[in-house]
């Protein structure tokens, strides 16, 4: 099949305890599975659409028949927002933002602390379904917190997101309940800045490339 569920590289328990392990397993292997397999279905009959990256596939959403682009756009966006969570979260490590993500920060928020106070609220405020995102402007290379509702996603507003808080109520009530705000104070325990880091120089890179 065209798109296939992505390996985490750690466990279902590896989150404990911002994360427990029954959400990270249900959460992985049913709900995004569903999107891919909802994906793939509706991608079958059109070869042209079978060999393309996923942010290709919904940047040019038009390429595809008229009927199957709402597929595309939820379970595509689905599957996109997840691959992208899913690397900017792990184990528990304790490490910060450094060299040129750090100075963005800076540039942007003051303080790491006033980033994660900004996102966190913009997380709480998200009425229903959705996401709330760190997304970069690759023409002028700076920071800012997106939130979007259900499974939009952030290249379809001309920007690329460096991190990805879900707060579908499946990323957190089989632990949380109700209690979003206890959720997203844990979901920083598990960031990985590292990752999110490599994804930032990445978009620079390419934005670099593009302007050439």
């Amino acid at each position: 099949m065209a798109y296939q569920l992505p390996e985490l590289g750690y466990d279902y328990d590896a989150l404990e305890p911002a994360i427990d392990t029954r959400t990270m397993m249900l959460h992985h292997s049913k709900h995004h599975q569903a999107y891919i397999h909802q994906l793939n279905m509706a991608i079958a009959p059109h070869g042209n659409l079978q060999d393309r990256s996923i942010e290709d596939l919904l940047i040019h959403i038009d390429d595809a028949p008229e009927e199957i682009r709402g597929v595309i756009r939820d379970s595509g966006g689905g599957h996109a927002n997840h691959e992208l969570y899913w690397k900017t979260i792990g184990p528990p490590c304790g490490d910060k933002p450094v060299g040129i993500l750090e100075e963005a920060i800076r540039q942007r928020f003051g303080t790491l602390e006033s980033l994660k106070k900004e996102l966190t609220e913009a997380a709480a405020r998200v009425f229903g379904s959705g996401w709330t995102f760190l997304a970069v402007d690759p023409w002028t290379r700076k920071l800012e917190v997106m939130s979007l509702p259900n499974q939009d996603v952030v290249v379809l507003h001309g920007k690329s997101a460096v991190l990805a808080c879900d707060v579908w109520e499946h990323s957190y009530y089989l632990k949380y309940e109700n209690r979003r705000p206890e959720y997203l104070k844990a979901f920083w325990d598990v960031v990985q800045w590292e990752a999110v880091s490599r994804r930032f120089e990445s978009v620079l890179e390419q934005s670099l490339i593009s302007a050439v």
